[in-house]
């Protein structure tokens, strides 16, 4: 009697609901928090300076908090189309505003508009990238640098095409080389974010023009050297994340295991609202330790 006294109280043990044995999954936090702001286009009208201030405040109330600003590129309205009183004064009213309504670290790439390609400064200081090198005090127009485990590369994505007459999204063979000793030295176990201005791989330029049964890819809306870039990555495997902007519209594509996300601009349609689907807005990442990230885009004139 003994006996099945005791195997019946083991055999009620067994059949006790399985959650009360269940260990509990630990919670991941994130080790970094970054906005992904692009395509500012600042200048001294529209209500741009009000509007770009309204996206830093809401950007810095986030919770948790942000930790770091990627800026896209972009930066002013358009270098090219300007003449040099209205650029000093589009570039003195980025530092004013950075300097009195942010206190989070930023870290830049050049957008097409941040390039100074005036056929009648050739051989000038002002010409091509370096005034605007010198106004976000880069070095060079591509780096990188690590953070709370996570690997950041910034890119310069954007170059004169052949004829000179225009820009073309590529890295050049110079640029490129860099890019694969920044990946072989980078530790197998080290998570890695890409940061360029024109998109290295994405689906926007499906939308992006009232184009019927056709579609046509300018080589300045994504890179043209994509097969090359992509099969790079597919040999290191901790490049996680690819961010950029340009196109003004928000996608996502994931291919190889790495996640391609081209993020709306802060000034939407050129601060004329929309840029058709797409709400003016930035990026949110949440990094994690393991190489794995959540994000989302936030429409912070709501």
């Amino acid at each position: 009697m003994e006996r099945r006294s005791a195997l019946k109280n083991i055999g009620g043990a067994l059949l006790l609901p399985s959650f009360i044995f269940a260990a509990k999954e630990p919670v991941k936090k994130p080790v970094l928090r970054v906005a992904h702001i692009t395509d500012v286009h600042l200048k001294n009208d529209l209500n741009a300076p009000a509007l770009f201030t309204q996206c830093l405040h809401h950007l810095q109330k986030q919770t948790p908090k942000v930790d770091l600003i990627l800026n896209g590129g972009d930066v002013v309205f358009d270098m090219n189309k300007e003449n040099m009183d209205t650029l000093n004064n589009q570039w003195s009213l980025v530092k004013s505003i950075m300097k009195n309504e942010c206190s989070l670290p930023i870290h830049y790439c050049l957008g097409n508009h941040d390039i100074w390609w005036n056929e009648d400064t050739k051989g000038q200081a002002t010409y091509g990238k370096h005034y605007s090198m010198d106004q976000l005090g880069l070095a060079k127009p591509y780096y990188s640098f690590t953070q709370n485990g996570w690997k950041f590369i910034l890119l310069d994505s954007v170059h004169l095409d052949i004829d000179n007459t225009w820009y073309i999204g590529k890295l050049g063979d110079e640029q490129f080389a860099w890019l694969e000793d920044q990946l072989k030295n980078t530790p197998a176990d080290m998570p890695v974010l890409v940061l360029s201005h024109i998109p290295i791989l994405t689906a926007t330029n499906l939308v992006d023009d009232d184009i019927v049964n056709k579609w046509v890819m300018l080589g300045g809306d994504m890179h043209t050297d994509t097969a090359k870039i992509i099969n790079l990555f597919y040999k290191h495997p901790n490049v996680k994340l690819c961010l950029s902007g340009h196109i003004h519209l928000r996608d996502k594509v994931v291919y190889n295991n790495v996640t391609f996300i081209c993020n709306g601009a802060v000034s939407g349609a050129w601060w004329k609202g929309n840029k058709r689907e797409t709400a003016p807005g930035y990026g949110i990442i949440d990094l994690y330790a393991d190489g794995t990230f959540d994000e989302r885009y936030v429409n912070y004139q709501v």
